[in-house]
């Protein structure tokens, strides 16, 4: 299932990024190699180990998934075995007539082989509920390494868009280093003229050397970002790479939709469902022990006795034996009463985790709407203050640079840009993050890989 998921993902996953493959087709060439969310993804589904175990649960369920260990299929055995003795044999016939016989190291020889089958022919409908638990444990397989698949798929988008926002921080802050270095130009300027001080001078230059700490700080955040993102993805790769910088959003998601889908499509709410399939069906292989048990055996088998005494010196026996058995367990101190009971709690228990797990996803959806409608909000309002801050930051330039404003008063205004960039960029990352987890919980971040 998982390979066939994989070999599909370039077609299912294009319509999902086509505006990212866009972008990169016609961005700017970066010193930088840039990776791609759809080869991120690629990578991850590909190399991460937590999806690369889940497979391999797959595998284990798929093997015991079959009718020989569900016990349709008759046992088949073949036996052979050579003993052989050495004795010292006294004989004393009490006859006169009859001589005495004192054998040394008299040797007996016993040669037996054998086939043997049987074959369970009825069970009291045990085995066909094995098998159906079987199934539904590889149904759960399943389910499990799709859930953990969608888990990797959100931690890799979640972290590749991060890693876009830490970026456009970064580029904040250059561009409000470059801000500085301006100022320190003006306020030189006005220094050498004699209409400034130096103590504007040092200030200026006290906030750029704030700014360059505060940029480092940031591409250090960025390479640990990095670092984590190269981790899901399952690859030892150098950080030296970048990410398309901008946040792209879907269309906005629907609170119904996701509930309704959330009910059918959750991975959680399937295995729990499933759970609940593999509790019936230990029910049903419990009931099945109160009815008779009938075997058919059947066999061939050869002996031979070969022996140094005796009044022989070999025998030989070989033929065909076949019979049927039944039986049933009349008594066995009340533990299949105990057995069934247990199973049927689990059941229950079952039942009761699917209504809780229901809630839960519900309760999540709602949560995480709110902070997603939240961010959406924030950012039409950021992208609002975004362009007033930077009209502000502009007058405040040319007001210093005329000196009809202190260098105080145009700190005030860049450090209002910045803050007024990173909100933007915090409430972008909120937004898609929330996003992401939406349509994971809602069971649509991978749908369409079916």
């Amino acid at each position: 299932m998982l390979r066939s998921l994989k070999y599909s993902l370039g077609y299912v996953l294009k319509p999902l990024f086509i505006v990212i493959l866009f972008g990169t087709l016609f961005g700017n060439v970066s010193a930088q190699s840039t990776l791609q969310l759809e080869e991120a993804i690629r990578i991850g589904l590909e190399k991460n180990f937590s999806i690369q175990i889940a497979e391999n649960e797959v595998r284990i369920s798929e093997n015991n998934n079959s009718v020989g260990n569900a016990g349709f299929l008759p046992v088949l055995s073949a036996d052979g075995s050579i003993n052989q003795r050495i004795q010292d044999n006294v004989t004393v016939y009490g006859n006169p007539n009859i001589t005495d016989r004192d054998d040394k190291n008299a040797k007996t020889t016993i040669y037996n082989y054998g086939l043997n089958a049987t074959w369970t022919i009825f069970d009291g409908l045990s085995m066909f509920a094995t098998l159906d638990r079987l199934s539904a444990q590889l149904d759960i397989s399943e389910a499990e390494a799709r859930y953990q698949v969608e888990l990797v798929l959100a931690d890799i988008i979640s972290g590749y868009y991060e890693i876009a926002g830490q970026q456009k921080a970064a580029q904040v802050l250059e561009n409000t280093v470059e801000i500085s270095q301006e100022r320190i130009r003006i306020a030189e300027t006005k220094e050498e003229l004699g209409s400034g001080s130096a103590y504007e001078l040092l200030l200026a230059r006290a906030d750029f050397n704030t700014d360059r700490a505060a940029l480092i700080r940031s591409n250090s955040s960025l390479n640990q970002l990095k670092v984590l993102l190269t981790s899901v993805l399952g690859e030892d790769r150098s950080v030296n790479f970048s990410v398309q910088p901008e946040i792209i959003l879907a269309d906005r998601l629907d609170f119904d939709e996701l509930i309704e889908d959330a009910v059918s499509q959750n991975q959680e709410l399937n295995i729990a469902r499933l759970n609940e399939q593999v509790a019936r069906s230990e029910i049903r292989e419990i009931r099945g022990e109160w009815m008779p048990q009938v075997d058919v055996s059947g066999g061939y088998g050869y002996s031979r006795t070969e022996a140094s005494v005796g009044f022989s010196e070999f025998s030989e026996t070989d033929g065909f034996q076949y019979g049927i058995t039944a039986r049933i367990n009349l008594f066995d101190g009340f533990n299949k009463n105990r057995r069934t009971e247990n199973a049927q709690i689990a059941l229950k228990n079952e039942e009761l985790r699917r209504e809780d797990l229901q809630l839960r996803v519900r309760a999540q959806i709602s949560q995480i709407y709110a902070q997603y409608s939240d961010a959406l909000s924030l950012i039409k309002l950021e992208e609002e203050n975004l362009e007033i801050n930077k009209g502000t930051v502009d007058i405040a330039l040319e007001r210093f640079e005329l000196g009809t404003i202190s260098s105080i008063e145009l700190r005030e205004a860049q450090q209002s840009l910045l803050n007024a960039e990173n909100r933007l960029i915090e409430a972008q990352i909120v937004a898609k993050t929330a996003e992401t987890e939406l349509l994971r919980l809602s069971g649509r971040l991978f749908s369409r890989v079916e």
